[in-house]
């Protein structure tokens, strides 16, 4: 067999899990089944886990065997701002900070509707802010995210910059929702081939998200249409079969236009965020390594 049929027969049962139960209507209800989906293969034995307040949000550190505590990536989980967690992005997290040979510092930032924008974003801050506190320098530090978490890597950084604060050494940013007007073209062409992720869906995530007054397309909350000029180099990673594909190539554009480096990966077949299901999908594992490459090499020129 080979690797394209290897990819195909494994997010085929990436696809049979994720499709295995109707989305639940609840907020509640919907954060417990992404918890249930992404803990169904659970962290590696090797991995040391230690929970963190980070500047009163809730996080937690994790480490493998031969990792270098001085370089840490700071990840903010996907979920649409609304669900996600710490339990629910465990496996990735950790595999990417062993790939990576870092530190990981998972977030738990506060979720809408309870809590809708800007408390994610100012969470990101408090966040960082705990990270330099610790002595962490800024340039060994790599921000990453994926959907949701990925746009919250965009607005921190660009927020940082407005503040005249040290930029971190790079951003990963796995199939990342950085447009919520919902103008992406795929929205629309891949919605038959994407398992998980559909306008109306995001529209009402964006509506829960963005509070009255707000415009969708503020760049704090769609970083497609920020100003991007001192952005450090950046690895996106996005599937062919997913409906935020034009989300991921859109912001590629803008961020070469603006003389960021940019690396970006267009994986075929690939479903949303299918990082997460590394255990059992080789392409999740190929995918963290090349991230983990990615921020080994501009960790380590600092």
């Amino acid at each position: 067999m080979n690797q394209t049929e290897t990819d195909l027969r494994e997010i085929a049962a990436v696809r049979a899990l994720l499709s295995s139960k109707p989305r639940p209507v609840g907020w509640g209800e919907r954060r417990a089944r992404i918890a249930e989906v992404g803990s169904v293969w659970p962290v590696a034995d090797d991995i040391t886990l230690t929970p963190a307040d980070a500047g009163g949000v809730p996080a937690e550190w994790s480490i493998a065997p031969g990792s270098d505590p001085s370089r840490v990536l700071l990840f903010f989980h996907g979920g649409g701002y609304c669900s996600g967690s710490i339990v629910s992005h465990r496996r990735m997290v950790t595999e990417a900070g062993r790939a990576a040979k870092a530190r990981t510092l998972a977030v738990d930032y506060r979720l809408a509707p309870e809590h809708p924008f800007p408390a994610a974003f100012d969470d990101a801050l408090s966040a960082w802010r705990f990270l330099r506190q610790q002595g962490i320098a800024a340039e060994h530090v790599a921000v990453g995210g994926d959907s949701a978490g990925g746009g919250l890597t965009i607005v921190l950084i660009n927020r940082l910059r407005e503040l005249g604060e040290a930029q971190p050494g790079c951003a990963w940013l796995c199939s990342p929702w950085t447009d919520l007007t919902m103008s992406g073209a795929t929205l629309a062409s891949k919605d038959t081939v994407d398992p998980l992720i559909h306008r109306g869906y995001l529209e009402e995530l964006a509506a829960a998200y963005v509070p009255a007054g707000i415009a969708s397309k503020d760049p704090r909350v769609s970083p497609l249409f920020s100003n991007l000029e001192g952005f450090p180099p950046v690895l996106i990673q996005v599937g062919s079969a997913e409906t935020l594909l034009a989300d991921a190539t859109r912001f590629a554009e803008a961020a070469g236009a603006a003389d960021v480096a940019v690396t970006l990966e267009i994986w075929p077949h690939m479903t949303h965020a299918w990082h997460m299901w590394n255990a059992h999908l080789d392409a999740g594992r190929r995918a963290l390594a090349n991230a983990g490459a990615f921020v080994k090499r501009h960790l380590s020129q600092q």
